[in-house]
């Protein structure tokens, strides 16, 4: 199979609803989330429109690892648990800055899709039997796998990596499609990453893997320059503080309280309300974001309130690991099934009134990174033709600032190096652990629909 050839996931919750997602090997990407509803379709997340486009319009979408987000350039140390190594960071956005697993990350691989005659490793068999019972209520999943040998892009260790994308329905699908329901669910996507170190023993290597999506709920409306912004998007984030950050956008290991800064106060408003002009971010702090020449966008981790957070674990004993370990009950639970267990609501929430969608996000990750895409370029790239673009890279009109709101959920940035994390949530990864990551998107049309 090409890796560019769209692998789909596709499922019906009613007569007139139904949801896609089309996957491509190249990056774990998610190329199309597609909601039909009302007579119309919606693809919800921006990037090319054609799969060969992701090489050149990078991070759109697609997987980011062995390491998400920025660390230094240079050696560090490691040590977790009394296992001990070294990480050299290579440089890509800056000499002094490392981005998303380095020159060639996770994003620029292929991936391999999984089948019976080449199973997943990482996933117990009790956990394999529940994916399969997906498919008996017309739900359905693809497993993915990627070898990172040992010194991968200055990585210790050959880490091999298993990522499960569900597409699941909910549990009545004949009550769903009543435009008098106060909310309709489409259905739910679910990422599961598992890591594992291979091939050695008492070794250690930095883990911190997130899909780089960006979500906008109202481009395929079409409705003029307005539906290509996300400014009048509603978002909300159960955190309470952001990663402080240094000029050059890293870490300094310390957390800012949102209630000092309201642009960064996410309980519930629109994402353009403190957003000063078309830059489409709010004018901060260099200790909250990097400032681009024009001063405005948002590009920050928000750290979640204790309360908010899973009990679900990143990191797995190997020696409790066997064939009838079952991780994912919860994560993989109907897409109306609202049992969340001891966490009262959703991590984060994105709508709109205009398109009347709705995402509500779930992870056992400590925070979520949202960019609000004010990097992008209308010169370059390409935008989707049902999002009014040409579809064509170098055509002018492209996705510009404000036009995304991307949402990666991931443990804090470059913890490794901070000794306060020292065997916590250190993002380090050994050899006697299993990485488990996983994030949730419920999709819901919320009543009155809008009408085009």
């Amino acid at each position: 199979m090409s890796e560019f050839e769209p692998i789909s996931l596709t499922l019906s919750s009613s007569p007139t609803q139904s949801l896609a997602v089309e996957i491509l090997p190249y990056g774990l990407t998610i190329h199309r989330v597609l909601v039909k509803t009302d007579g119309r379709t919606h693809d919800i997340v921006i990037g090319p429109e054609e799969p060969q486009g992701h090489v050149t319009q990078k991070y759109t979408n697609t997987v980011v690892g062995r390491y998400a987000n920025r660390v230094p350039v240079g050696t560090h140390a490691l040590e977790r648990k009394g296992i001990k190594n070294e990480f050299t960071a290579q440089s890509n956005e800056s000499p002094h800055v490392s981005l998303h697993g380095g020159p060639v990350g996770f994003d620029a691989r292929p991936w391999t899709l999984l089948s019976a005659e080449d199973p997943p490793k990482l996933f117990s068999k009790a956990e394999l039997n529940r994916l399969d019972k997906l498919q008996e209520s017309s739900s359905s999943y693809a497993v993915f796998r990627l070898e990172s040998p040992a010194e991968d892009q200055g990585f210790p260790g050959s880490l091999t990596t298993e990522a499960c994308i569900a597409l699941i329905g909910p549990r009545n699908p004949q009550k769903q499609g009543y435009l008098d329901a106060p909310e309709n669910n489409l259905g739910s996507i679910v990422i599961i990453y598992r890591a594992k170190l291979v091939g050695e023993t008492k070794t250690v290597t930095p883990v911190n893997l997130t899909q780089h999506w960006g979500f906008n709920l109202e481009a395929s409306l079409q409705d003029g320059p307005e539906s290509l912004l996300v400014k009048d998007h509603a978002l909300t984030i159960r955190a309470d503080h952001i990663a402080e950050l240094a000029s050059n956008s890293l870490a300094t290991g310390n957390f800012i309280p949102v209630s000092t800064i309201p642009a960064h106060d996410h309980t519930a408003k629109l994402i353009g309300s403190d957003m000063p002009n078309s830059g489409y971010g709010a004018v901060l702090p260099p200790a909250c974001n990097a400032v681009l020449s024009d001063g405005h966008y948002i590009d920050d981790y928000y750290l979640f309130e204790d309360k908010a957070k899973s009990s679900i674990p990143t990191r797995i004993p190997l020696v409790s690991f066997d064939d009838k370990s079952d991780f994912l009950e919860d994560v993989l639970r109907a897409a109306d099934d609202e049992n969340r267990g001891s966490r009262p609501g959703p991590l984060a929430t994105l709508s709109s009134a205009r398109s009347g969608l709705k995402l509500e996000f779930d992870s056992n990750q400590h925070g979520v990174m949202f960019y609000s895409n004010a990097m992008a370029n209308v010169a370059k790239g390409a935008r989707k033709k049902i999002h009014g673009g040409s579809g064509i890279s170098g055509q002018g009109d492209a996705y510009g600032p404000g036009t995304a709101a991307f949402l990666e959920f991931h443990n804090p940035i470059a913890a490794f190096l901070y000794s306060a994390n020292k065997d916590g949530e250190d993002t380090l990864l050994t050899s006697d652990e299993l990485y488990h990551n996983y994030v949730r998107a419920d999709i819901k049309v919320v009543a009155p629909l809008a009408k085009a």
